[in-house]
């Protein structure tokens, strides 16, 4: 594994909030910006990946902890939603009332990438990020040079849901101690990366484990981003009207969005390449770094003053 120095992370006004990011790579390279999905933080993107993905691309590579994450602000002051009350409403077609959607936090992206004096930029977005990623194709075009989605869904109607054990980890709440939490990671992990067996990935569990959990978990804002999701709903309408270079890289393997979700989502946005790469599930494993990696730093490349 790449040794990488560690990051000086900041914390910038954005949309009202206040949001931490790190970099990688020359600070004056084409900026390319990381959105993480449901509850995760910004250091799910492993820093050798983000270095190596700064390298290959020649990009200022940012990432940051989501609104709700992290050392992002947390929203407390919003209170917790019930989310089966929300699920019900969702599948009765009724509007949902949250306490913010993901339009609001692709505002959060637009509002960093002012604070950083960034006019347009690369987004990469995974899972949720993935989703954020769509609501800036949508309303914030200008601002985009490439999109990319990664294992993400347009959140129409009909879609294959999750496996079961993908949905029970979902909803599964993260133990408060340390060595249970342990455990948890490396259970939540076991199943989103799919049926395949990734030893270095789960080799290095327990250390990503502590990292997040040094960092500060935040149980309520894992269930305002989820309300966010539900009331998001369905994107693929306004999709077919985005003209964002897209790139869509979705795992055959993916047990919480299936790859049927990755198809929709290329098959919405007009001109929209797909990769569907082979045993890779809901989850970035290492052995898969290179073919991601290259597949985004030529699709950034192909679109770097588009």
């Amino acid at each position: 594994m790449t040794t990488v120095a560690p990051r000086v992370e900041r914390r910038s006004r954005a949309n009202d909030i206040e949001l931490a990011w790190d970099s990688f790579g020359d600070p004056a390279g084409s900026p390319l910006l990381l959105v993480m999905g449901l509850g995760a933080q910004m250091v799910a993107w492993d820093d050798a990946f983000c270095a190596r993905l700064a390298e290959a691309g020649g990009h200022r590579v940012i990432r940051f902890d989501n609104r709700d994450i992290g050392h992002s602000t947390h929203l407390t002051l919003l209170g917790v939603p019930d989310i089966q009350a929300l699920m019900v409403q969702a599948m009765a077609g009724q509007p949902l009332r949250t306490p913010y959607n993901l339009r609001d936090m692709a505002a959060d992206c637009v509002g960093l990438l002012d604070a950083l004096g960034i006019e347009r930029a690369h987004v990469v977005g995974a899972s949720m990020g993935g989703a954020i990623g769509q609501e800036m194709c949508i309303h914030h075009a200008r601002r985009m040079l490439s999109f990319t989605s990664i294992m993400s869904s347009t959140g129409a109607p009909g879609l294959p849901p999750p496996t079961p054990e993908a949905m029970a980890v979902l909803f599964s709440p993260a133990p408060t101690t340390f060595d249970a939490y342990q455990a948890h990671h490396a259970k939540v992990w076991r199943i989103l990366r799919g049926p395949a067996s990734f030893p270095l990935d789960e080799a290095r569990d327990a250390e990503k484990a502590q990292l997040v959990f040094l960092r500060g978990l935040n149980p309520a804002g894992v269930a305002r981003q989820l309300a966010a999701i539900l009331a998001s709903g369905n994107r693929k309408p306004a999709l077919r009207e985005v003209r964002v270079p897209t790139l869509v890289i979705h795992g055959d393997d993916d047990p919480l969005v299936p790859v049927a979700c990755g198809v929709d989502v290329a098959d919405a946005i007009p001109g929209a390449q797909l990769l569907r790469i082979p045993g890779m599930g809901h989850a970035l494993p290492i052995p898969m770094w290179p073919q991601i990696v290259d597949a985004i730093a030529a699709h950034t490349a192909r679109h770097a003053g588009s």
